[in-house]
């Protein structure tokens, strides 16, 4: 559904001539094969949604980071660009959840798991990585385990 709605959008992008778009969304494609020939190498068909939807997140990341590198040296047009490039790739992922929901979710992983210390954390992120990738900034996550764990 995700490889659909890309397509879908790329096309419906170029036809309006929208290239903020059509650049992003050409961006998560080139990922997507990437992804795709790795699961190759691991004997799967294609990546499955989980993977493409952690690869976005990281997409946003790097374009976070970016940003604060642009304002930093004082160019708004390209932090500008980055934002753009952020908003057309939160469009093909699920709702985030919010703060408290988040707690909710990493509690529950923590239940689930029977972790204790922070020994278990790899084991939590692990399960919140494959039940809620693409809904949770995972580096918000690891500061909220280290505080239940901790």
């Amino acid at each position: 559904m995700l490889r659909d709605d890309l397509q879908n959008a790329l096309k419906e992008s170029m036809k309006n001539k929208d290239m903020t778009t059509v650049s992003a969304v050409r961006l998560i494609i080139a990922g997507m094969k990437e992804k795709d020939v790795d699961a190759r190498g691991r004997g799967q068909e294609k990546a499955t949604d989980t993977e493409l939807l952690s690869m976005m997140q990281g997409m946003i990341k790097q374009r976070k980071d970016s940003i604060k590198m642009y304002l930093d040296g004082n160019r708004q047009d390209l932090a500008d660009k980055e934002q753009s490039e952020i908003n057309v790739i939160e469009r093909f992922l699920p709702k985030q959840l919010s703060g408290a929901d988040m707690e909710n979710a990493i509690k529950a992983i923590i239940a689930e798991t029977g972790a204790q210390s922070m020994k278990d954390m790899g084991k939590v992120m692990g399960a919140l990585k494959a039940k809620y990738a693409g809904q949770m900034d995972m580096g918000a996550a690891n500061g909220m385990i280290k505080n239940l764990l901790g």
